[in-house]
């Protein structure tokens, strides 16, 4: 089995939501690839990255965020 972690974005920021509610969302790290890079530095291979803004809207938000996160990485590496 393969566990693979997810960073929720809102707005471009790591989120938790309670039971999927976007009235609790408590933002955790305003940088999603600072949390990518812990993930990675704890061994983790694989991450999946989750648009709540797009999700909620049915069209992509938060590409910017997402597509930064993994070009800064993919450059670093």
């Amino acid at each position: 089995m393969r566990i693979i972690p997810a960073i929720d974005i809102i707005d471009g920021k790591c989120v938790r939501l309670t039971k999927g509610d976007y009235s609790t969302q408590i933002i955790y790290n305003e940088d999603p690839l600072e949390v990518a890079k812990e993930f990675e530095s704890n061994g983790i291979q694989y991450l999946h990255m989750v648009d709540l803004d797009g999700a909620k809207s049915s069209r992509i938000i938060n590409q910017k965020s997402i597509r930064t996160s993994c070009n800064k990485h993919q450059s670093e590496n």
